[in-house]
C-alpha cells in the first residue's frame, strides 16, 4: 500500500473481553454453518464448522478462536465457497479456563473458514444422558448449555457475547431422535412439529455464541398458542404444556410493555432433570428445568424471566461477563412487571420479597468484590462470579429509578433502550452513559437521589436502596408464630411463596417433636415441589431430622439443578455431603460437576499428611 493509498475500513470495535482468545477486531466470524454428526456411542460431535468472517484489513494473516479440548482435524480456507485451499493452524497451549486459541492462517482473499473437528467425549457444554436418565426411558439424549463460556467446547468460535452471529445448522441424529436449536427448526412448518431427523436449523437475527443451543432426545412438540408451545419427551408432554400454558399470555404482557417481540416463536424445550439450570434463555427455545412442573403454575416466573430475556440480554446483551447484570436485572425488573400485569401486584411483590431474601443472603456470604454490580472477573470463570448480585440488586437498581422518575418514565426509557441497542453487545459504560443523556439528565434534582456509581462499584446495597416489602407476607409472620405457639393455622390456599416464606421464618433450631410435627402436618418430605423440598432438606440437615434423609439423598441423585443442589452439599458435613456426591456425579451436567468438585474440595482440603485429593473430586 502506498502512503497515498487510502486506509482499509476498520471493523466497527467490540468491547476487549478478558475471557476470550478471539481477534474480532482485527477479523470477525458474522455467520456461522455447522453440519454435525452426533454420535451417543462415543459421546461425540463430528463434522464442520464453516465460518463466514469480516477482515477489511489484509495486513491481517490470521483468524484467531476459542476452543476448549477439541480435536482439529484440518482447515481450509475460501474466497467464494466454491474453491477451497488448506489451511495452516496451531492450538495453543491450553488453559484451564479458557480452552486454548485456534489459529488459522487466512489471505487477503478469505470470505470463509472450515474447520472439520469433533468433541471430546468430556466436552464442558454436553451432557449425554443414557435413556435410563430420560423420562421416558427408552432413548438416550443430548443437550447444550453454553452459556457462559462453554460454546467453545463444541464450536470453534470467537466465544465472546461482544461478538455476534447468525447461524445455521444440519444436525444428523439416530433413527427415531429428534433435534431441536435455538433457531427456526424446520421453516417450512412454521412451528416445528414436524421436524425431521436431519432438519436444517436457520437463525437469522444475530446472537452472541452463548445462544446456540442444541437438544437431542425423543422430543414431541405441542402448541400453547399462535407462536408459543412445548417441546418434551412425551411422558411429560402433557403436563408440561398445562403448566406452560399462559406463555402466549405473558408474550402479549411484555410486548405491551417494552414493545415488540423479534424472534418470530417462543419455544420452550423441558430437558431432563440433570439440566444445571431452572432455564436457558436460547431465543425461540427456551430451556427449562422440570423442577418447575408443580402442577399449579406456582413456578411459571422461571418462564417469564426467561422470556423476558427476549428483550434484556437476546436483544440487548452484556459485551463482557463483567456487565453481567445489564442481562439479569434487568431481566428480572421486567419479570416481575410481567407477572403483575398476568397475576395481580401481590404475586409480583411476593417474588421480589423472596428474591431480596435470597439477595440479602448472598450479601451476608460473599466477599465485598463479588457485591458489586460491575465485578472483576480477571482469573476467574464467568460462572463462579454468578450470584443474587446481578439478578436482585441489579433488579433493585431499576426498581429505584422506577420509584423516583415514575413508572410511565422509565417504561418509556427502556422501550427506547431495547429499540436504540437491538441486535447489539454492550458495556455497563455505554449503558449508563445513554441512562443518563436520555433518563437522568431529564431531571437534575431528581438524578442527585440515585447514587449511580455506589450502585455498580460499591458492595452491599446504597441506604436509599428500595425498602423490603415485609407486608406482603405479613399474615405469614402471624401464622409461623402462632404455629409454634401451637395455634391452628389455616393454610389451605397458601401459594409456593407464602410456603416458602413459612419455611424460612421458622427459627433456625428446631426439637425434634416440632419437626415430625411439621412433617406430619404439610407432609413436606413427600412434597412434588422441589422448590418447597429443597427449603425443607435445608432444615432436616440443620437440624438432623433423620426422617428426611433418604429422600434428600434420592433428590441430590436425579436432581441437577445448581441451585438447589449446591447449598444442600453446602449444608452438609464434609464426609456424608463426599458419600452423596459419589453417587450423584455421573447424573450432573458438568458444569454442576464442575461446582460441586470446588465446594467439596474446599470441604476436603488436601493436607500434608493426605498425598491425595478426596475420591469424589476426581
Amino acid at each position: 500500500m502506498s502512503a497515498c493509498s487510502p486506509k482499509s475500513p476498520a471493523i466497527q470495535p467490540v468491547a476487549k473481553d478478558i475471557h476470550s482468545y478471539g481477534n474480532p477486531n482485527d477479523a470477525r466470524v458474522r455467520h456461522l454453518s455447522l453440519d454435525l454428526d452426533v454420535v451417543f456411542e462415543q459421546h461425540t460431535l463430528r463434522g464442520t464448522a464453516i465460518l463466514t468472517i469480516e477482515h477489511p484489513n489484509p495486513a491481517i494473516k490470521q483468524l484467531v478462536l476459542d476452543s476448549r479440548s477439541l480435536q482439529i482435524d484440518e482447515t481450509e480456507v475460501s474466497p467464494d465457497g466454491t474453491v477451497w485451499r488448506e489451511a495452516r493452524f496451531s492450538l495453543g497451549k491450553a488453559d484451564r479456563i479458557l480452552g486454548s486459541p485456534l489459529a488459522i492462517d487466512i489471505a487477503a482473499d478469505t470470505k470463509l473458514v472450515r474447520i472439520r473437528y469433533s468433541t471430546a467425549p468430556t466436552a464442558s457444554a454436553l451432557q449425554w444422558l443414557a435413556p435410563e436418565q430420560t423420562a421416558g426411558g427408552k432413548y438416550p439424549f443430548l443437550y447444550t448449555q453454553s452459556q457462559a463460556i462453554h460454546a467453545r467446547s463444541w464450536i470453534p468460535l470467537q466465544d465472546s457475547p461482544g461478538v455476534r452471529i447468525t447461524y445455521e445448522a444440519r444436525i444428523h441424529v439416530p433413527a427415531g431422535l429428534t433435534a431441536a436449536m435455538s433457531a427456526a427448526n424446520c421453516p417450512a412448518s412454521g412451528d416445528g412439529s414436524d421436524a425431521k431427523p436431519d432438519c436444517r436449523f436457520v437463525l437469522e437475527q444475530p446472537i452472541p455464541p452463548y445462544l446456540i443451543a442444541l437438544a437431542v432426545g425423543d422430543l414431541k412438540f405441542q402448541p400453547t398458542g399462535p407462536r408459543t408451545g412445548v417441546w418434551a419427551e412425551p411422558a411429560i408432554l402433557e403436563r408440561a404444556a398445562s403448566e406452560f400454558s399462559d406463555m402466549e399470555k405473558m408474550l402479549e404482557a411484555a410486548e405491551k410493555l417494552y414493545g415488540p417481540y423479534r424472534w418470530e416463536r417462543y419455544d420452550v424445550l423441558v430437558l431432563p432433570p440433570s439440566f444445571p439450570f431452572g432455564g436457558m434463555e436460547n431465543p425461540r427455545l427456551t430451556f427449562a428445568t422440570p423442577t418447575v412442573i408443580a402442577g399449579d403454575r406456582s413456578l411459571v416466573s422461571l418462564v417469564a424471566h426467561e422470556m423476558a430475556h427476549s428483550w434484556s440480554g437476546n436483544l440487548v446483551t452484556n459485551a463482557t461477563w463483567s456487565d453481567f447484570w445489564l442481562n439479569e436485572g434487568f431481566t428480572v425488573y421486567i419479570e416481575r412487571r410481567m407477572l403483575e400485569e398476568l397475576y395481580g401486584p401481590r404475586r409480583a411483590a411476593m417474588e421480589a420479597e423472596l428474591g431480596y431474601q435470597d439477595l440479602r443472603e448472598d450479601l451476608a456470604k460473599l466477599p465485598p468484590g463479588d457485591q458489586l454490580l460491575e465485578i472483576d472477573l480477571a482469573g476467574r470463570d464467568p460462572d463462579d462470579g454468578v450470584s443474587n448480585v446481578a439478578y436482585e440488586k441489579g433488579a433493585l437498581f431499576l426498581r429505584q429509578v422506577e420509584g423516583v422518575y415514575g413508572r410511565p418514565k422509565l417504561d418509556e426509557y427502556l422501550k427506547a433502550y431495547f429499540d436504540n441497542f437491538a441486535f447489539q453487545s454492550i458495556t455497563t459504560a455505554t449503558a449508563m452513559d445513554w441512562m443518563r443523556q436520555h433518563l437522568l439528565s431529564t431531571d437534575a434534582a431528581l438524578a442527585a437521589r440515585i447514587p449511580v456509581n455506589e450502585w455498580l462499584t460499591k458492595p452491599g446495597l446504597p441506604a436509599s436502596a428500595p425498602a423490603p416489602n415485609v407486608a406482603v407476607f405479613a399474615a405469614i409472620d402471624r401464622d409461623v408464630a402462632a404455629w409454634l405457639d401451637r395455634r391452628e393455622i389455616h393454610t389451605a390456599a397458601w401459594s409456593t411463596h407464602e410456603w416458602l416464606h413459612f419455611l424460612r421464618g421458622l427459627p433456625a433450631k428446631l426439637d425434634a417433636a416440632q419437626l415430625r410435627r411439621l412433617d406430619s402436618e404439610f407432609h413436606f418430605t413427600e412434597s412434588h415441589n422441589d422448590e418447597i423440598l429443597q427449603e425443607w432438606l435445608l432444615i432436616g440437615i440443620r437440624n438432623q431430622y433423620e426422617p428426611a434423609s433418604a429422600r434428600l439423598e434420592e433428590f441430590l441423585t436425579t436432581v441437577g439443578r445448581r441451585k438447589y443442589v449446591k447449598p444442600l452439599y453446602e449444608a452438609l458435613d464434609a464426609q456424608r455431603a463426599a458419600a452423596i456426591y459419589e453417587k450423584a456425579r455421573p447424573h450432573y451436567h458438568p458444569i454442576t460437576q464442575a461446582t460441586i468438585d470446588a465446594m467439596l474440595a474446599a470441604k476436603n482440603p488436601v493436607t500434608k499428611d493426605s498425598p491425595t485429593k478426596p475420591a469424589v473430586t476426581k
